[in-house]
């Protein structure tokens, strides 16, 4: 008789939020997920550092705003520390400057508070599995400020000669030629926001091979976040900037 196959086992959160009412709700709220549990709480930036230590926590959902040490900063200590655990940012600000801020932090998704409570479910799974999530809105800012600090006035107002073209691609197909076929396509497809599961399901691969090439994909070429990841893609025209 065929064994059964084991069931995943459920994502481990941890909450990081100095509103007690606030943090017992996200509590409350993700214990009806059978794919999520709740490991740990902390209401200020260096608890949770230390909650996370402790907890193995795959995800921290963590607002921006906290005592003792901001939640940026706490993600930075975190990221640093423990590469394996994702953190997902959960505020009120939706501004583009705090965007950026998490995700050169090395945040993993961005959400506001107003958000419905199966966007965020959506987004602790699709971070936990090597995604990005981005709040609807926001994720155009990124290509915005890739765009804005790569235009460099031109030191004369002469167009770039035919060899100054050639060298640039040139250039382009070196760096892409240490990539093998599959793992460029890994690269794009991470590049515009899918999912480990999203892509091995596209590619028809298992998601162990994804991994392996996203690995390999962020060795080769010396990238050390989605952030680095996405201006890549952008600079060699693998993903088109949107308007």
């Amino acid at each position: 008789m065929t064994e059964p196959m084991p069931s995943p086992s459920p994502v481990r959160v941890t909450l990081a939020d100095d509103h007690d009412i606030l943090r017992q709700g996200l509590r409350l709220l993700l214990s009806l997920q059978p794919d999520l549990r709740v490991v740990g709480e902390a209401r200020t930036g260096r608890e949770v550092v230390e909650v996370v230590e402790s907890t193995q926590s795959d995800v921290v959902v963590m607002d921006i705003s906290m005592p003792d040490l901001d939640g940026l900063e706490a993600c930075r200590i975190i990221r640093s520390k423990q590469p394996a655990t994702q953190v997902l940012i959960l505020t009120m600000h939706e501004s583009e400057g705090y965007f950026l801020q998490a995700l050169h932090a090395g945040a993993a998704g961005y959400l506001v508070k107003k958000a419905a409570p199966a966007e965020l479910h959506t987004a602790i799974l699709t971070v936990a599995h090597g995604g990005v999530f981005l709040y609807p809105g926001l994720a155009k800012a990124l290509v915005r400020a890739y765009l804005a600090q790569s235009a460099t006035p031109p030191i004369t107002p002469s167009q770039p000669s035919k060899s100054q073209e050639a060298l640039k691609s040139s250039n382009t197909a070196e760096e892409l030629q240490v990539l093998t076929p599959r793992e460029l396509e890994v690269l794009t497809l991470v590049a515009e926001g899918y999912t480990n599961q999203e892509i091995a399901d596209r590619l028809i691969l298992s998601i162990k091979t994804v991994q392996a090439h996203r690995a390999n994909v962020i060795e080769k070429l010396g990238l050390r976040d989605i952030t680095h990841l996405v201006r890549f893609a952008l600079r060699h025209g693998l993903i088109p900037p949107e308007p």
